[in-house]
């Protein structure tokens, strides 16, 4: 039978009221006698006896409200992106205050996750339809451009010159939003694996920023589940972004490879001029990526790296079985 919990109320009458009895008690039995007008000895024996039981009254009672505290300060730094902290539950009135905090967080969490799953499976569907929008309309478009403009030069030879030029914008277009195109829709992904498809998201990196890439692919990787490769690719391809944006770097190392535990990690370290800011979460989209590691129970980590820049860390479990995105094909 579990035991009951006394009131906070009670908790803290029967500190005061143990401490006056006791101050009762020791005036009873005690010979010290006040006189008027009290001597100095007296009124040493008064102080002291004041000082300690205003002291003790205070380590009583902050034992006492000590579970209150630390739910104030949880409550002022919580983050449902850093789920799983939880407090102590004590038995007595507040420790049911902070069970139902508990209980609550747990609520929010799931509901995130949630709706976080919801949110990315809507992006990934925007993308696609971005995606094929940019292939088929825009990309027919512009390959239709480069035939009038063919024919063109056929009829008007006088002209050659300022058609080639129209022809090698038109050409440099075209692989603008095929490039584009293959960011938001990473059909490699799907078809070859996520070694190639980092492979190729690396190349084009360094081929568009001049930056110098280094890759260390691990090629006797496990599979991991279809959500997972795409939180890994995406991540992956928001920290590139990140460092061609704000780093001024000219190396990045990109590693993806076996853990310590039955796990995969994720590397990607530059040699930039790091974070300029107290908080570098708010910064180049790194809550999203926080909100990606955490939907298929991966660990993001995100500091300065020995070479002067940022490492960004992901670790994925191998046993994740998270809630597939349900994205329009």
């Amino acid at each position: 039978m579990p035991a009951r919990s006394v009131p906070l109320f009670w908790h803290v009458f029967a500190v005061n009221a143990g401490l006056l009895g006791l101050i009762a008690v020791l005036l009873l039995v005690s010979p010290v006698e006040i006189s008027a007008p009290i001597a100095r000895t007296q009124a040493v024996v008064v102080v002291a006896g004041l000082v300690i039981t205003v002291v003790v009254n205070a380590l009583l009672l902050r034992r006492a409200v000590a579970p209150l505290q630390r739910l104030t300060r949880r409550m002022d730094t919580v983050d449902l992106l850093q789920p799983g902290e939880r407090l102590p539950v004590s038995r007595n009135e507040v420790g049911h205050v902070v069970e139902a905090f508990n209980q609550m967080l747990d609520r929010l969490e799931s509901e995130r996750r949630r709706s976080g799953r919801r949110v990315l499976a809507a992006q990934e569907a925007e993308r696609v339809g971005i995606a094929r929008d940019l292939h088929d309309e825009v990309g027919q478009l512009l390959t239709g451009v480069l035939l009038h403009l063919d024919s063109t030069a056929a009829t008007a030879p006088e002209h050659r010159h300022e058609i080639d030029q129209a022809k090698q914008a038109v050409r440099r277009a075209l692989d603008e939003v095929r490039r584009i195109s293959s960011q938001l829709r990473p059909e490699m992904l799907e078809e070859l694996g996520l070694v190639s498809a980092l492979t190729e998201l690396s190349t084009t990196f360094g081929r568009v920023s001049n930056i110098r890439i280094e890759r260390q692919f691990d090629p006797l990787l496990p599979a991991l589940p279809p959500d997972t490769e795409l939180a890994v690719y995406r991540i992956a391809q928001e920290s590139l972004t990140n460092v061609a944006r704000h780093a001024q770097a000219s190396r990045v190392s990109i590693a993806l490879e076996r853990g310590s535990l039955d796990s995969v990690v994720l590397r990607v370290v530059d040699d930039g001029r790091g974070f300029d800011a107290a908080n570098p979460d708010e910064q180049g989209g790194l809550r999203s990526m926080r909100e990606r590691a955490l939907l298929v129970d991966g660990a993001l980590a995100i500091t300065p790296a020995s070479t002067g820049g940022v490492e960004v860390r992901l670790e994925v479990p191998l046993a994740t079985v998270a809630r597939p995105l349900e994205m329009q094909s």
